[in-house]
């Protein structure tokens, strides 16, 4: 089965590449590439120049990522018969997430990505803020030349932007609290903010491939489970994949960044409210934990032992428990598809079984 997740990762790969090139070479494909995005033709713009912008972001794209949530979009679209109607839209998912990234490392002071120097210390905040955004707009390219109706572009426009500004609705509460060391949200104020900020991308997804499915402009009255019911489950993913990565980062680390990031940056993650909310009196403790790492970065001492109080108080094992129970009930929900083309919901389970800790074979998806 493990071919089967690498073929279809080879033709998302294929299209980013297409939407994002590397080489912005005259001689070659660049300036029909530069004429479908800027509307800029040949020795309009020098390429070299055109490189300072995308550069930075094909940087960042190429150095992995599991590419989950483009296969969720994908192999939904595939589950519900729409073969690969789905894989022009790839865009729409992976470079708003690439983007994120790179504002993320920005807001957080963060020194590394995926293993490298993040790229806002690369190439400079200014490029790294201006590569990022223009990621977001560079991702609804794909929509114009994608071969549907007029009324299913704009349902995919208007899904597309309201998912975004969720997004970014997200973003802004998990940086008010981190900003301030004493704040203390309700772990149903942390939910809503992991639905927002780290949910909608992969409610995106799900909802992308049920579209690029149906064959229909209009949505008819039964298909409305596909989105509402797929859609929630997505977000239970999303939701789940970020509390199973904040535990990652507390634990053994995430790869390409420095174990305890998380403390220096001051992030409520679901583990550190739930050992504040079962030791109150240690709230003024853990503040002066974040305030050191702050000023000293993740070797200091207060980041060890931090990391050793929550892990024996038992709320790492707790939180990850949480995030990979909301996986098995979004997994739950995707093998009682209506009509499920059988070998594609056998993938689609396989990765949501990666996505909850458990690989494909052990591979990266």
């Amino acid at each position: 089965m493990d071919r089967e997740y690498t073929q279809r990762l080879e033709k998302i790969e294929a299209v980013l590449q297409a939407w994002l090139p590397e080489h912005l070479d005259p001689a070659g494909a660049a300036y029909p590439w530069m004429t479908q995005i800027f509307g800029c033709g040949e020795g309009a713009l020098p390429s070299e120049l055109v490189t300072v912008l995308t550069q930075p972001g094909w940087d960042l794209f190429h150095r992995g990522g599991k590419r989950w949530r483009p296969l969720l979009m994908t192999l939904v679209c595939e589950v519900l018969g729409g073969g690969d109607r789905a894989l022009p839209l790839t865009p729409l998912v992976e470079f708003p997430h690439t983007a994120s990234l790179i504002h993320d490392d920005i807001e957080d002071n963060a020194d590394e990505r995926r293993g490298e120097p993040a790229i806002h210390i690369r190439y400079g905040t200014d490029t790294a803020i201006n590569t990022g955004a223009f990621l977001y707009f560079l991702a609804l390219a794909c929509i114009s030349p994608w071969n549907v109706s007029a009324e299913r572009k704009n349902q995919v426009f208007e899904f597309w932007g309201a998912s975004m500004r969720r997004l970014h609705l997200g973003q802004a509460m998990d940086i008010h609290w981190h900003r301030d060391f004493s704040s203390l949200p309700s772990l149903e104020a942390y939910d809503r903010m992991c639905r927002l900020k780290t949910g909608s991308l992969a409610r995106l997804a799900a909802v992308l491939g049920v579209l690029a499915a149906l064959p229909a402009d209009t949505v008819p009255e039964h298909e409305t489970f596909l989105f509402n019911a797929l859609g929630k489950a997505a977000e239970n993913v999303g939701v789940g994949f970020q509390i199973l990565d904040d535990v990652k980062n507390l634990t053994t680390g995430n790869p390409g960044k420095k174990r305890g990031d998380d403390v220096v940056e001051g992030k409520k993650s679901l583990p550190v409210l739930l050992y504040l909310y079962r030791h109150v009196d240690h709230q003024e403790w853990v503040s002066r934990c974040f305030s050191a790492a702050r000023q000293g970065g993740s070797s200091v001492s207060e980041v060890a032992d931090l990391i050793g109080a929550l892990t024996a108080s038992g709320v790492l094992i707790e939180a990850a428990e949480r995030g990979r129970s909301l996986i098995r009930e979004a997994r739950e929900v995707f093998s009682h598809i209506p009509g499920a083309a059988q070998g594609s919901a056998a993938l689609l389970g396989g990765l949501l079984d990666f996505i909850g800790g458990t690989s494909f074979n052990d591979k990266e998806a």
